[in-house]
């Protein structure tokens, strides 16, 4: 049973060369389609659109239309003469309009329905950042998988062709038993490694797929020697004053500081009077043993003074300070966070870009180190392990190698989401470095 899921792994690892490969921005549009998280931020900013309808609400009038259709008996009883009776019906009806002329709460309504739609568009914006985030990392997670499988699948070659070669010079007597036990410990912690790299890329691939909703594709993999720039602006200040003013979240946790605010003024107009327009129009008629058709028509204002409400408008007041107090003490929260963000992943950006210069350099002595065990192995001034201790550092500096500028392209990414100005655009130069 496993030697089959193995053979499905790895072909899924290594396509063939005519098997076309889908890129970061396809693996992208893929996601916008079928993510349900953005599917969610989505229809939570329609709901959001509603808003601004439902606070002018408050301001517009209101007209209604009622009536009603009744039939009434009459009886008259006389002591000389039969009883009487007598039916008619009552028909009614009366338009009504209210038109509000001050209240106050209603106004702070509306602004507040602003405001919950700008917040809507902000959140919006963050979701879309966050699927540009969350696509990017499961792409170059699958593509780290399948490096460590790659490498560790050449590693156990290389371990494999070096048992052989141990073998055969115990069995002529020009190596020990020890160079043997070597190279099979070393051959069997690879194949261990092999089965944990073959279950992580499983484990990716499901990561994957779980965004984009389908079995993803073979992926494009990064150009050999390509080179990364710096994030630019190059100064840590320009960032961290972006992220402080442009972060989405920081936006989010303003406008609800500003709603808050708003929500004092609304608590407070309960102690204020309303003042409407009021107008109707009715008519009554009936029918039967008297008819008469009536008309009123009526305009006027109406006005309300609070006086006692059992000091609940009080409490209300009370408690939105407090709940204002709390907006202000999240925004700051927010602010510093975003600021975090931004200098960390500057920072980072700014590492991965050294360490993978280093790595460079690394692979190169890394294999010339594995170039000259091998020929002093073979002239026999080496031993089994000096060899093995080389193949095993090079294979683990590439791998070490390609997971640092996948994680210095995401943390380019993420300086930019801290920012707030990623945008699907940010993908394009990085998949201009994937081979198509």
């Amino acid at each position: 049973m496993r030697k089959p899921l193995i053979a499905v792994l790895i072909a899924s690892a290594f396509f063939s060369i005519q098997a076309q490969a889908v890129d970061l921005l396809q693996v992208y549009q893929q996601a916008v389609a079928n993510d349900s998280q953005y599917a969610s931020a989505r229809a939570s900013l329609a709901a959001g659109q509603e808003r601004v309808p439902q606070g002018r609400a408050g301001l517009l009038p209101t007209v209604a239309l009622q009536g009603s259709n009744t039939r009434d008996g009459l009886e008259y009883r006389y002591e000389a003469a039969p009883t009487q009776k007598y039916h008619y019906t009552t028909n009614t009806a009366e338009l009504t309009l209210s038109q509000p002329l001050f209240r106050w709460a209603n106004w702070q309504q509306y602004e507040q329905s602003k405001l919950a739609l700008a917040t809507s568009e902000a959140q919006f914006a963050q979701a879309q950042q966050d699927l540009v985030l969350r696509v990017a990392q499961a792409y170059f997670d699958v593509l780290a998988a399948q490096d460590a499988l790659v490498f560790t699948q050449a590693q156990k070659t290389a371990t494999t062709e070096q048992l052989a070669s141990a073998k055969r010079n115990f069995e002529v007597g020009t190596q020990t038993i020890t160079d043997t036990n070597e190279a099979q410990a070393a051959y069997d912690l690879v194949v261990a490694q092999e089965f944990a790299a073959i279950n992580n890329l499983e484990v990716r691939r499901t990561a994957l797929q779980q965004i984009i909703g389908s079995e993803p594709q073979a992926l494009a993999t990064l150009r050999t020697g390509i080179t990364l720039s710096a994030p630019q602006p190059t100064q840590i200040a320009a960032w961290v004053d972006a992220a402080e003013q442009q972060n989405y979240s920081v936006m989010a946790a303003q406008l609800a500081l500003a709603s808050a605010t708003r929500d004092i003024a609304k608590n407070r107009a309960g102690h204020m009077p309303t003042l409407d327009l009021i107008a109707s129009a009715s008519r009554t008629s009936a029918g039967g043993i008297i008819t008469p058709n009536n008309s009123t028509n009526s305009i006027g204002v109406q006005w309300t003074v609070p006086l006692f409400s059992g000091f609940g408008i009080t409490s209300k007041v009370r408690e939105s300070i407090a709940l204002e107090d709390k907006a202000r003490n999240d925004l700051e929260t927010a602010r510093r966070a975003a600021i975090q963000n931004a200098r960390q992943s500057f920072l980072n950006v700014n590492s991965g870009l050294a360490q993978v210069k280093a790595l460079e350099a690394a692979e190169i002595s890394s294999k010339s180190s594995l170039d000259s065990n091998l020929l002093g192995y073979q002239v026999g001034v080496r031993i089994n392990i000096d060899v093995l201790n080389a193949q095993r550092q090079l294979y683990s500096t590439r791998r070490d190698l390609a997971q640092a500028r996948y994680d210095t392209i995401m943390n380019g990414l993420k300086l930019k989401s801290a920012a707030g100005t990623l945008k699907e655009a940010d993908l394009a130069p990085i998949n201009a470095l994937l081979m198509h």
